[in-house]
């Protein structure tokens, strides 16, 4: 095997390109800022109704996203697995993509001032749902494009990708909001950010794909259902990764430190909005600038763990990220919310990429691309539901999201133990232990 084509390569990035405005503009920014907005009330406060129950709107938030996640955990093996044995992984990523694109573009007629919570809700949860069903299929790419050697500067390339053109239209996005053009005012400005998602999105994943090679089937004679079929290969994948000692523990370790990474992700500006009270086009432009040093971080982190190794230099982020969250309990300043959001942008693209690539080294050769990232896509999403859940908990049980955030610190610290078990488990079988 031999690294693909740069044609292919950029194919392949230009969908991080493609979906990585969902993750900021929507999931990030200006969707939390806008639904905990509109769904404020001067009768009752930051409380809202959904489906006839009272929930804080910014917990609402976090459980919505929460529940797409479980949902893509539990649909997306099934899916990988037929994606591999019958060979249109293509087929599925494009499914996953006007998904969410369309989802994206519906949260357009979500608007006040008495807003349908239910309906935004369930478009922000299809969304969510589209966005982490495609990129199960898109990072089952990654081993069949690159060889071992490539993998980490390729996968780094995606994440930049994804940065840049995150930005490119947060920036337009902010303008929208900021200059309002033809006389656009109201919340316009911003469903109209929707809009522009969920368009540009579907619009430059038709390079990825263009260029993308269509996958072949791992099986070629069928002698059961596509069900069946699929629960097969996920039971071969799960005994697989049972045998294999350093892979085994580093999904653990995976598991539990995703927890608090995205959770901090996720709810980074609405932290901002609502304990800090920072005005909106302050937490834009925050972000924005998050993702610009994110891009120096996913290159830089490559570049180290081409010399110290993966799981070292993996370790050494989570300790970073050990001393973000204990820095985001006791901020209190706008300057402090500022200083952090730099720092968060330079080990947020490094962990994610270089967790992604060290997956791909990892684990063995195979045809079934699709089912093993289907199960690493699973291990993210069921701890990330997790700790969307335990923050959107925690913050209406204690009243203050700085609980939330001290809590993550235990997720970083199991994480950081099964790493070192990894390692060493890697080091001993280096030395024929």
């Amino acid at each position: 095997m031999q690294t693909a084509s740069k044609k292919v390569i950029n194919g392949w990035a230009m969908y991080d390109w493609a979906n990585s405005v969902y993750n900021l503009v929507i999931t990030t920014t200006f969707f939390p800022i806008y639904f905990t907005t509109i769904t404020k009330s001067e009768a009752n406060g930051d409380n809202v109704t959904f489906f006839g129950k009272s929930f804080v709107n910014s917990a609402l938030y976090d459980y919505s996203m929460a529940a797409a996640f479980i949902l893509a955990a539990l649909l997306s093996p099934i899916l990988s697995s037929i994606a591999d044995t019958r060979g249109n992984k293509k087929r599925y990523l494009m499914l996953f993509t006007w998904l969410g694109g369309l989802s994206c573009c519906a949260l357009f007629n979500f608007k006040g001032p008495n807003p349908n919570v239910e309906y935004g809700a369930i478009f922000f949860i299809l969304a969510t749902l589209g966005y982490c069903g495609g990129l199960v299929f898109y990072n089952s790419y990654l081993p069949e494009i690159a060889v071992v050697e490539d993998r980490d500067r390729i996968s780094a390339k995606g994440f930049a990708m994804g940065y840049i053109g995150s930005v490119i239209l947060q920036l337009i996005g902010f303008a929208l909001v900021v200059v309002k053009p033809f006389g656009i005012d109201g919340g316009m400005p911003v469903r109209l950010t929707f809009l522009l998602v969920g368009l540009w999105w579907i619009g430059f994943a038709q390079i990825t794909f263009l260029r993308l090679p269509k996958s072949r089937a791992t099986i070629q004679e069928h002698s059961s259902n596509v069900l069946t079929e699929g629960f097969r290969e996920i039971r071969k994948v799960y005994a697989q990764v049972k045998n294999m000692p350093v892979l085994k523990r580093f999904l653990r370790g995976f598991f539990f430190y995703s927890m608090g990474v995205q959770t901090v992700m996720m709810a980074a500006t609405i932290f901002g909005s609502q304990e800090l009270g920072l005005p909106s086009d302050k937490l834009i432009i925050s972000v924005v600038a998050i993702q610009i040093v994110a891009v120096l971080g996913a290159w830089g982190m490559a570049r180290l763990s081409g010399k110290f190794g993966n799981l070292p230099v993996l370790m050494t982020v989570i300790v970073l990220w050990i001393a973000i969250c204990l820095a985001g309990y006791r901020m209190q300043t706008a300057t402090d919310f500022y200083m952090l959001a730099v720092a968060v942008g330079l080990v947020m693209g490094g962990v994610q990429s270089l967790s992604r690539s060290t997956y791909a080294k990892l684990m063995p050769e195979t045809e079934d691309t699709a089912s093993f990232f289907s199960y690493y896509d699973v291990v993210e999403k069921l701890s990330i539901a997790i700790g969307l859940i335990t923050f959107g908990y925690i913050h209406e049980m204690t009243g203050s999201m700085r609980n939330s955030v001290l809590a993550l610190i235990v997720f970083f610290v199991i994480g950081l133990l099964w790493l070192y078990a990894a390692l060493q488990k890697q080091k001993r079988l280096a030395a024929g232990n």
